[in-house]
């Protein structure tokens, strides 16, 4: 199991990273962070050296792993910070291990409402994932090698999903998803093969609707206003099944 850690002193703060996001893509992030906290991390499947994809067939795994690093520190409760695939991650394990979190705060999480849920169960189930999962088929066309990083910034900076990204954070989040070849090319930390899976093995979390009325650990959600991933359909239902909690 890989893992990341940041700094050495502050209070314990674990960050769970997003798909096709590796730990060193937040490190301006982290730098805001470092002189209150002590940042470390539990780094996803696709970033071990010996992991398959045919090992993970839903994201339960990962909370699996994200339990037994927990343990394996033996360390006091820490503040958990998820975002994405890393939000959705530390709930399902906040929910089945409590003890271990303090606080938790999910950036942007994964989160669809049931009814989308089953009608993408019926969609996985005719085999139509790849063909229909809007981006599925594209992370795996997604280039993978590149002669020099200024080929990646200059076609990353045309894209609308990086407009409101300093060309400063865009380099580092450049910089933090690729690495170095012995042939001085650069490739993708992250595979396309692996961001795709991801993708395909998600919107199977009906346990964590099912089990969301028992949360009592400080939460806090923070939803993007062009979220792709945490619509506003979840956001209510979420905010009545706390009502649950509270009465």
């Amino acid at each position: 199991m890989k893992y990341f850690q940041f700094n050495n002193n502050g209070e314990p703060l674990h960050f769970l990273h997003a798909n096709g996001y590796p730990p060193e893509v937040y490190k301006k992030l982290f730098e805001l962070l470092q002189n209150q906290y002590h940042l470390f991390g539990m780094k996803l499947r696709p970033l071990w050296d010996d992991s398959k994809t045919a090992d993970v067939k839903d994201w339960k795994i990962f909370s699996d792993d994200l339990l037994r690093f927990l343990s394996d520190r033996q360390s006091d409760s820490a503040i958990a910070v998820g975002h994405s695939i890393g939000a959705t991650v530390t709930l399902r394990a906040a929910l089945r291990d409590p003890k271990k979190f303090k606080a938790l705060v999910l950036l942007d999480p994964v989160l669809f409402v049931p009814s989308f849920i089953y009608a993408w169960t019926i969609i996985y189930s005719l085999g139509l994932g790849k063909r229909l999962h809007p981006r599925a088929e594209s992370a795996l066309r997604r280039r993978k090698t590149f002669d020099n990083l200024e080929i990646l910034f200059q076609g990353y900076r045309k894209r609308n999903v990086f407009k409101y990204m300093s060309d400063e954070n865009l380099r580092d989040y450049i910089a933090g998803i690729t690495k170095q070849t012995p042939d001085g090319t650069y490739e993708l930390v992250f595979s396309p093969e692996w961001e795709s899976h991801i993708y395909l093995t998600g919107l199977r979390d009906l346990d964590i609707w099912k089990n969301l009325h028992k949360l009592e650990i400080p939460t806090l959600i923070i939803r993007g206003s062009e979220s792709g991933t945490f619509l506003e359909k979840a956001q209510k239902l979420i905010k009545k099944e706390k009502s649950k909690n509270s009465n």
